[in-house]
């Protein structure tokens, strides 16, 4: 797959994964975030290289991340989305997803997915919408996977 660099200004969105930092995605995650609280590194390292990246940086340093896990040709699960704290409030996070939905490899796609618990209208913007048949969908959660003493993969 072709990787994707789109700069603006001092900013760019890299789907390169050699230019990610590993450490900042984990800690945001295990440490910041309200979905992967306690995420082992390792768990995040394997689903960087299993997903297409899209990293934003500022100057070089990644500050923000989107992680699309796909066919590439009938659905696409948006996860793990953030900007960090200091470099919100400027339309990155606009940007970084008007960048997601536009990837050549990412058109066409009967259907995208997504979970958020704050950033509602943010997604709605780009089309997403509350599920219309609740009804039909299922899933098999644990939402506690991290809190427990011993993980294994």
């Amino acid at each position: 797959m072709e990787t994707i660099n789109i700069s603006k200004g001092d900013y760019l969105i890299s789907t390169d994964k050699s230019m990610l930092n590993l450490n900042v995605i984990h800690d945001f995650i295990a440490n910041k975030s309200y979905w992967g609280k306690n995420i082992p590194f390792e768990t995040v390292k394997t689903s960087v290289e299993n997903s297409l990246n899209f990293g934003l940086y500022h100057k070089k340093k990644l500050i923000g991340n989107a992680r699309v896990i796909s066919d590439f040709s009938t659905i696409a699960y948006l996860g793990d989305v953030f900007v960090l704290e200091e470099f919100r409030g400027q339309g990155l996070s606009k940007w970084l997803i008007e960048t997601v939905v536009s990837h050549p490899n990412l058109q066409g796609l009967r259907r995208w997915i997504l979970l958020t618990s704050d950033a509602h209208e943010l997604y709605k913007k780009y089309g997403w919408k509350i599920v219309e048949k609740p009804e039909n969908w299922l899933e098999k959660h644990n939402p506690d996977i991290y809190q427990k003493t011993t993980f294994c993969l």
